[in-house]
C-alpha cells in the first residue's frame, strides 16, 4: 500500500546527471582545442623540429668525416657549414607560418668548438631549449592527410561539444512532474491517468527507469520516465524520483509489469 503520497512532485535534472555531462564537456573541449592546435600549428612545428633534427645528425656525421680525412680548422668547418642548409620540405605549408628559405644550419652547428666537445643529441638538447623545441623530435614528417586529420578530428570533437551542451541545457530547463490529475513528461505532454494503460516497472529497480502506455486522440503511444535523470534517489533529499513513481502508481488503474521475487525456483 503507497502511503504519504505527496499532491505534487516536480523532479529537476540530477545533480548526478549534471556533473556527468560537466565532465564530458570538458574532456572534449580538451579535445577539442589540443587537435585545434596540432592541426594550426603544433604538427607544423613538429616537422620544423624534424627537418632541423636532421641537421644536426647530417652536421654531426659530415664532421666526424672532415676530421677523419684531413686536418681540420675551426675557420675550415666553419666555411663548410655556412654552406650547408637544412633540407625543408617543398611544401611550405607543412612548416610554421614565416619560415624563410634557404634556411641555413643553426649557428652552433658552425661552431667547431661546440662540434667538438658534445653529440649531436646534447648540441640539439640546448639548442632545442633556447628555441623552445621539443628534446625528443618527431622520428618522421607530418603530411598533409596527418595534419588534415587533426583537424577532423576536432571539428568531430566541436560537434560532441556542442551536442553535450545542447543535452545539458536542454535538460536543465525540463522536469518530470505528476500531481494528482495528470503525469507531466519532460517534453511537457500531460497525461491524465486514465489514459495510461500499461506501467512498466521492469527496470525500475535496477536502472530508474520506467515506461508509460497511454492512449491519446485515438492512438497508443509511449513515454519514458528516467528518475536517474530526473530527481534521482538520493536519500538525503528524499528521494524525488520514487515518490514521484508512489504518486503515479497511487492514481495509475491499468496493467503493471514488474519482477517480483519468488521463493523457490520452482514458484
Amino acid at each position: 500500500m503507497i502511503e504519504d503520497v505527496p499532491k505534487l512532485i516536480i523532479c529537476k535534472a540530477t545533480k548526478w546527471f549534471l556533473i556527468r555531462i560537466a565532465i564530458v564537456f570538458t574532456m572534449f573541449s580538451v579535445f577539442a582545442v589540443m587537435f585545434y592546435i596540432d592541426g594550426t600549428t603544433g604538427y607544423r612545428k613538429k616537422n620544423l623540429e624534424y627537418y632541423l633534427h636532421v641537421s644536426f645528425e647530417k652536421a654531426a656525421l659530415d664532421f666526424s668525416k672532415m676530421k677523419r680525412e684531413a686536418s681540420l680548422s675551426g675557420e675550415q668547418w666553419k666555411r663548410y657549414a655556412e654552406t650547408q642548409y637544412v633540407s625543408l620540405p617543398d611544401d611550405l605549408t607543412l612548416l610554421p607560418e614565416g619560415i624563410r628559405v634557404p634556411m641555413v644550419w643553426p649557428e652552433v652547428l658552425r661552431d667547431m668548438d661546440q662540434m667538438s666537445k658534445k653529440q649531436a643529441h646534447l648540441l640539439w638538447e640546448d639548442y632545442s631549449g633556447r628555441e623552445k623545441f621539443s628534446n625528443n623530435p618527431p622520428k618522421k614528417a607530418f603530411d598533409r592527410g596527418k595534419i588534415r586529420e587533426q583537424m577532423t578530428v576536432f571539428y568531430i570533437c566541436l560537434l560532441i561539444t556542442g551536442y553535450v551542451s545542447f543535452i545539458g541545457v536542454r535538460n536543465l530547463r525540463r522536469c518530470l512532474k505528476a500531481d494528482e490529475l495528470a503525469f507531466t513528461s519532460v517534453t511537457g505532454q500531460a497525461i491524465p491517468y486514465e489514459s495510461m494503460k500499461i506501467l512498466d516497472l521492469r527496470k525500475w529497480d535496477t536502472k530508474g527507469i520506467a515506461f508509460i502506455d497511454y492512449e491519446s486522440e485515438g492512438k497508443s503511444k509511449r513515454t519514458k520516465v528516467d528518475g536517474l535523470i530526473y530527481g534521482g534517489f538520493n536519500h538525503d533529499h528524499g528521494q524525488p524520483a520514487e515518490k514521484l513513481m508512489n504518486l503515479i502508481r497511487s492514481r495509475f488503474t491499468g496493467e503493471i509489469i514488474e519482477y517480483v521475487s519468488v521463493d523457490s525456483p520452482n514458484d
